[in-house]
């Protein structure tokens, strides 16, 4: 794409608290916009994308507008302002979201990304080894990984599926359930073979479970094991405590690929417990072929209800956590 530039001027009074100390604002607006400044006297050149130019335009004519109000140009005010402009990007950027399709259902719907963060997402699953899915409900964690396993395994990328998830708290209480292992622990594994079914078939599922090709258990069962060749999704990932995760991570062998999934708001361990999903974000976000994927609200692709929904809560707990932070 051929670069577009625009030259705008700025009073020479307002520059330095514009641009901030070192140019600190002005590089950030640089790296999260991905466009380049200029200076010359009063005048600065932006150079890039004719629309992130134009809306890096409207960036510093924001922060020109607070400048002249007497205000002090802080870090805050520049992500405040890029965030919003960045938010307008992405929405005229649908279209690039809407990228390669994934698989079919059984019906013949396609299975791809509807929304940038999702393909972004899915991209990391292709190009990492050990990918993080994490995100409020509705946001195709689970599903588009599912997807992507089911690819795999098609095109013979892998010779095998194993699904995952914790059962329950720590696993003590499966005996207060009717039935034999099987019936007990089928409950909670039930989202997985919902999405099994609707995009590999039943018929399909049943006969690649009975040769062992795919494999839905808890996570128990994991241990001491290797797991060569395969692709292993572990969902609800924020009720893994760290000693689960760092057995379940240590599982995983030649030639496999994984992908763990959960939302961070919705944990259901011990008051106090500490969260192997928290844990393991903090200790491997530096590693190579480790890649860590956030969604948000604008990428909840269920009923438009749920991102309303979604965004009550993160408002809400936002509020609870600012007023305790005051409180303390």
């Amino acid at each position: 794409m051929d670069e577009f530039t625009l030259n705008i001027s700025i009073p020479s009074d307002h520059i330095d608290n514009i641009f901030g100390q070192f140019d600190r604002n002005i590089k950030s607006i640089e790296n999260g916009m991905n466009i380049s400044f200029i200076l010359r006297d009063d005048a600065i050149k932006l150079i890039g994308n004719r629309e992130r130019v134009e809306h890096g335009k409207i960036i510093i004519d924001e922060l020109l507008a607070l400048s002249e109000k007497g205000n002090i140009i802080t870090a805050q005010d520049v992500n405040y302002v890029m965030s919003i402009e960045k938010e307008k990007i992405e929405s005229h950027d649908v279209s690039e979201a809407r990228g390669e399709i994934i698989c079919h259902t059984t019906t013949g719907k396609p299975v791809a990304p509807k929304t940038l963060g999702q393909k972004k997402y899915v991209d990391a699953i292709s190009n990492n080894m050990i990918v993080f899915g994490v995100g409020p409900a509705g946001t195709g964690k689970t599903y588009l990984a599912m997807a992507k396993a089911i690819t795999a395994f098609k095109n013979e990328e892998v010779s095998r599926i194993i699904l995952t998830r914790p059962a329950i708290e720590a696993g003590e209480k499966l005996g207060f359930l009717p039935g034999d292992l099987q019936s007990k622990v089928d409950p909670y594994l039930r989202p997985l073979y919902d999405a099994l079914y609707q995009i590999m078939g039943a018929e399909a599922f049943q006969r690649n479970m009975e040769k062992g090709l795919i494999e839905v258990a808890p996570l128990a069962y994991m241990r001491g094991r290797t797991l060569d060749n395969s692709f292993i999704i572990l969902d609800e990932a924020q009720n893994t405590t760290p000693a689960q995760m760092k057995m379940f991570l240590t599982r995983i062998g030649f030639g496999s690929k994984a992908v763990i999934t959960g939302d961070q708001t919705q944990k259901d361990l011990p008051n106090g417990q500490k969260s192997g999903l928290d844990d393991a974000m903090k200790v491997l976000k530096n590693i190579d072929d480790i890649k860590i994927c956030t969604l948000d609200s604008k990428d909840v692709v269920r009923h438009p209800l749920v991102q309303k929904i979604v965004n009550a809560y993160e408002t809400h707990e936002k509020k609870l956590e600012s007023k305790n932070k005051r409180a303390k």
